[in-house]
């Protein structure tokens, strides 16, 4: 039964942190190499990880996906460690409208815009920092997509993810607070009320074993007669 316990909180753990990773924002440098637009037919596996249509255009199983095609270093854990300037990742520009994840992102037509005029090679590059939310799977043609462009001087950058920094520090402090209720709460109404339901069990079996024992008596006086 332990390990049954185990195991579901560390599978909660992985979904929730999945699901964070998935929705927080983050912080790529690239050049932008060109944007495109693609018809996509959406599968039953790969929907849940596109946003909707754009903000007042209707919603239909096929439509226009915007792409944009950069160059990227690499970063890891939220873009607090960089690696080398020569990934190529390619980012959807959509959408997120008033649905979750919450970017409430209605620009996505003047993003792409602005993409284009960032677009530059490897001779005369332009750098920027790339905000964007989700994961790219080349497999089930799943892309992150981008949420807004800063310029930049150079790929050297460092880039601190104050957002995610202060979500975590709110997520501690909401944590310990509620379990700080909990204890509260089970130390006052919880558990004396779990043993007041114990102490009237014990009397209702000692009332019962009372009956027993005086039904027992009334037997044997009529056995000895």
């Amino acid at each position: 039964m332990r390990a049954v316990k185990i195991t579901f909180r560390v599978l909660a753990f992985v979904l929730f942190g999945a699901m964070l990773h998935y929705v927080l924002p983050q912080h790529d440098i690239a050049r932008v190499t060109g944007t495109e637009i693609i018809r996509t037919d959406f599968t039953s596996f790969n929907r849940m990880f596109y946003a909707q249509a754009d903000s007042g255009t209707a919603e239909q199983p096929t439509r226009d996906l915007r792409l944009i095609n950069t160059v990227r270093r690499q970063t890891y854990l939220f873009g607090l460690f960089r690696g080398a300037p020569n990934d190529v990742m390619v980012y959807r520009n959509e959408d997120t409208g008033w649905i979750w994840p919450p970017y409430f992102k209605f620009d996505s037509s003047d993003l792409h815009a602005e993409a284009g005029d960032l677009t530059s090679t490897a001779e005369a590059p332009k750098w920027v920092v790339i905000t964007h939310y989700g994961w790219r799977n080349r497999f089930f043609t799943v892309y992150p997509n981008a949420v807004s462009f800063r310029p930049i001087a150079g790929p050297d950058e460092r880039i601190i993810p104050w957002f995610n920094i202060g979500f975590f520090i709110f997520l501690i402090v909401a944590g310990l607070f509620l379990r700080a209720m909990w204890r509260q709460f089970r130390e006052r109404s919880l558990d004396p009320a779990l043993e007041n339901a114990g102490n009237t069990w014990d009397q209702v079996g000692a009332g019962v074993a009372e009956r027993k024992s005086r039904m027992g008596r009334w037997l044997d006086s009529w056995r000895q007669k």
